[in-house]
């Protein structure tokens, strides 16, 4: 099973590194990490989709709560939460597929953000499923390179407020 963890963090040098170190010690692999500062420049969102049973995450979420620069673990796989990822593509282009790819691109709500005489360069943000859609429905035109942001989310429950946590 996949879970997404949503962690606040000091904003401090070193915890990314503590956070990954965490998971390698323990041989848990890291699916997708994705840091961000907060509306409070000193803390930091790292939301994390890790793979495994409810007893891996009981023991990553743990692990985690141990650590100093840990202000709040929270595992948001189980209630409503919306989650966005950010992908660029570079497809191949020829003069008869040009049309086909822009056209598709736009119905797919992907931005061109860069095209010449033999390629272009896509920007789509959406959830997995849209990300999947999208490499699937390029992949006969010719996909030259992939990258992907990881996932960022956030939950539908209002959580409570940095200012709350620090207090």
């Amino acid at each position: 099973m996949t879970h997404t963890i949503s962690v606040l963090v000091e904003n401090k040098a070193g915890v990314l590194a503590r956070v990954a170190g965490l998971f390698s010690a323990r041989a848990f692999n890291i699916d997708s990490l994705a840091v961000g500062e907060t509306e409070d420049p000193t803390v930091s969102r790292m939301t994390i989709v890790v793979r495994g049973d409810d007893r891996t995450l009981e023991q990553i979420i743990k692990q985690l709560n141990r650590l100093v620069d840990v202000i709040r673990v929270r595992d948001i796989s189980k209630e409503p939460f919306f989650d966005r990822q950010l992908m660029l593509i570079r497809v191949g282009l020829d003069g008869k597929s040009r049309e086909k790819l822009l056209k598709l691109a736009q119905d797919l709500g992907a931005q061109v953000v860069d095209a010449h005489q033999d390629n272009a360069i896509f920007e789509l943000a959406g959830d997995q499923k849209k990300m999947d859609g999208m490499l699937e429905a390029m992949k006969p035109f010719g996909i030259r390179e992939v990258v992907r942001t990881g996932r960022i989310a956030l939950s539908q429950k209002t959580e409570v407020t940095l200012k709350d946590l620090k207090e």
